[in-house]
């Protein structure tokens, strides 16, 4: 089964512009992805952007990249447009700001379609473990079935802790800022979703040919096209999330773990 992982970087970013080019300790953040993704069991690995200067720096360290059209709305949109012109059974999606992301949960990713021929996508979950992210709506939570298929993606707490809230007094702001000391036993159960995905070839493009959908866009989060069009998305559980880099403060943290 040949695996081939796809890094959509867009050189745009609101908070961040130039974010894949930002230089940390001599690298700019996308060679970082890039090599954490090339050390996991994938074949191949290729960015995907929409900036030549994006293009001219991973080649400049060796990598691969594909220039594509400006017009993508999304990641995924993005990373099918280099799938169609290549030939591959599985498709990564592969975020360009974790520079984190380890190996061996790339290869989690990538094991459910070696086990069930009928996996379409899979995608990786984390536990929740601090209380105050279950109201952060840059931390993107998801609810699972008893089968670790995913029931719903949410940038609000799902499911919502009704019980938790009335033990941390109340439902009130003063209760959100109390979730801060709710230890880890208290949130088993609630899961924090990683978005790396894995597709096979043909299904993500069918996905990305899809329009939004009405969930998708009122949440912002792309994987509901999935599920509002019936199809399931399994879910594979790793330790602890990656480091999403989307503020000033997130390079800092970054620099201090490297």
């Amino acid at each position: 089964m040949k695996t081939t992982a796809i890094i959509p970087a867009r050189y745009g970013s609101t908070r961040l512009p130039g974010k894949p080019l930002i230089e940390i300790k001599g690298k700019p953040l996308i060679q970082y992805v890039y090599e954490r993704v090339k050390a996991s069991s994938v074949q191949r690995t290729i960015v995907a952007t929409d900036d030549e200067r994006i293009v001219s720096a991973v080649r400049e360290f060796g990598g691969e990249a594909v220039l594509t059209s400006p017009r993508h709305k999304s990641g995924t949109e993005r990373v099918a447009e280099v799938a169609a012109a290549i030939e591959a059974d599985i498709v990564m999606n592969a975020q360009g700001d974790e520079p984190l992301i380890k190996p061996e949960d790339i290869d989690s990713a990538i094991s459910p379609f070696l086990k069930d021929s009928s996996t379409m996508i899979t995608t990786l979950i984390a536990p929740l473990v601090n209380g105050v992210d279950l109201y952060n709506p840059h931390v993107v939570k998801v609810a699972v079935d008893r089968d670790g298929f995913a029931l719903y993606f949410s940038r609000s707490p799902i499911p919502y802790p009704r019980n938790l809230l009335q033990e941390v007094n109340g439902n009130s702001l003063k209760a959100i800022e109390g979730l801060q000391k709710v230890d880890k036993e208290r949130l088993r159960g609630y899961w924090q979703h990683i978005g790396l995905y894995a597709f096979r070839r043909d299904f993500l493009l069918k996905i990305a040919a899809l329009p939004p959908s009405p969930l998708e866009e009122l949440e912002g989060l792309e994987q509901l096209r999935v599920l509002e069009n019936g199809y399931k998305i399994k879910t594979v559980i790793v330790s602890a999330p990656s480091i999403g880099i989307d503020i000033p403060e997130d390079l800092e943290r970054f620099k201090l773990l490297i």
